[in-house]
């Protein structure tokens, strides 16, 4: 056993993966990918939810052969999750877009890359890369149309359009972690740097000598600025005025799957499917835009019901039984992000294989529970109120 499996052996689940990045990673840093908006009544919302259904499980069935795999926009996955879109995940994991993509590559799921990404996109293309790209839309017409033309040239074939950011969400948990932006070095983040060598060596310094200081890359057509840049806040902003008729626009100019991100309300699900969507995550950012806002999964029904395309689901996901539940009530794939980013930042492309590793075999495990061997017979039947009442009978 070497060293890398050797530490990976007491991770038994996607929660351990946020403890061991929590002492691998300096406090500002893990401040921010842990981040909720003011009181976290989001990101608290995201997991209770889970607790509003259970299974109903079905007994003596052969369940001797159980597969996971999951058909998607005409791709075939080994199990039918995904990587969530995480900005500057170079910056926990050395290289840690490319990290995550290699793992997902090798463990048949899709990987979405960031818009807010610090490597280029045309590097993540290709068998060990992704044909998932984020993008978070730029504020003029011309600077969208670019934009959708490098990601296609680059070979993307599924553009994910984030929706629910049309302002910077409150800043003031980062401020109190100690992350700003611009990031800036300060004696916290020296001396948090100096207790966690191997992020330091292997990931902060390892990154600065090869690819000098690091730049937003892919927010634009062009190369964007550096993440120590004065005017990283502007460069994020200009965004309030998109509308639907920015959806349309991209609509005309992107060739492959159009997917849009951020979806809450069902007759917003609506408006996607007239703008030509090919599919919709249902998301609230992981509970890092508007606190107080529903939890996907409460919502996720209705939204099924109101549209004729495939329904994706992320925020709060960390169990094989919370995908099940998604599965069951009509989502047809669940991406997942903070614990692959903390995965990437305790063991790089080793930890990010468990990570997945581990969601796929709770699935597995729970589907046989169940009495179920395809994903596609996990519905509505197979669940029921926390009081008993099924689903079915709504």
């Amino acid at each position: 056993m070497n060293y890398q499996h050797r530490r990976l052996a007491s991770i038994l689940n996607l929660h351990d993966f946020e403890k061991a990045a929590q002492k691998t990673l300096p406090r500002p840093l893990f401040g921010y990918v842990a981040n909720a908006a003011e009181d976290g009544k989001t990101l608290h919302a995201n997991r209770h939810a889970f607790d509003d259904y259970c299974f109903f499980p079905r007994a003596l069935v052969d369940v001797s052969r159980v597969s996971l795999q999951t058909e998607l926009f005409g791709t075939r996955y080994d199990a039918p999750f995904g990587i969530a879109p995480m900005g500057i995940s170079a910056l926990s994991a050395y290289r840690g877009d490319q990290v995550l993509a290699r793992a997902a590559a090798k463990a048949g799921i899709p990987m979405i890359m960031s818009g807010s990404s610090l490597i280029p996109l045309e590097e993540l293309r290709g068998p060990e890369g992704t044909d998932w790209f984020q993008a978070y839309l730029p504020g003029d017409d011309a600077g969208i149309e670019a934009l959708l033309a490098r990601v296609a040239n680059a070979g993307f074939k599924n553009l994910v359009i984030t929706v629910d950011f049309p302002v910077p969400p409150n800043s003031e948990n980062n401020v109190r972690a100690g992350f700003t932006s611009p990031l800036r070095p300060s004696p916290r983040l020296f001396l948090d740097g100096l207790l966690r060598p191997r992020w330091l060596f292997g990931t902060f310094l390892r990154t600065l000598v090869h690819s000098g200081v690091p730049h937003f890359e892919n927010n634009y057509a062009t190369r964007g600025i550096p993440i120590i840049s004065k005017h990283v806040n502007r460069d994020f902003s200009g965004r309030s005025h998109l509308n639907w008729e920015s959806l349309a626009l991209v609509r005309r100019l992107w060739p492959g799957n159009l997917i849009v991100k951020g979806i809450l309300h069902p007759e917003d699900a609506v408006k996607a499917e007239t703008y030509g969507a090919d599919g919709i995550i249902v998301s609230n950012h992981g509970g890092r835009q508007l606190d107080g806002a529903i939890a996907p999964l409460n919502v996720l029904p209705a939204i099924v019901s109101a549209v004729n395309l495939p329904v994706m689901i992320d925020s709060g996901f960390r169990r094989g039984s919370d995908v099940l539940k998604a599965l069951g009530l009509g989502a047809k794939f669940v991406f997942v992000g903070r614990p692959f980013n903390y995965a990437a930042a305790y063991a790089g492309e080793a930890g990010v294989r468990h990570a997945a590793d581990l969601l796929s075999a709770e699935i597995e495990r729970n589907m046989a529970l169940l009495g179920i061997t395809r994903v596609t017979q996990m519905n509505r039947e197979r669940m029921c109120m926390k009081d008993g009442r099924p689903l079915a009978a709504d």
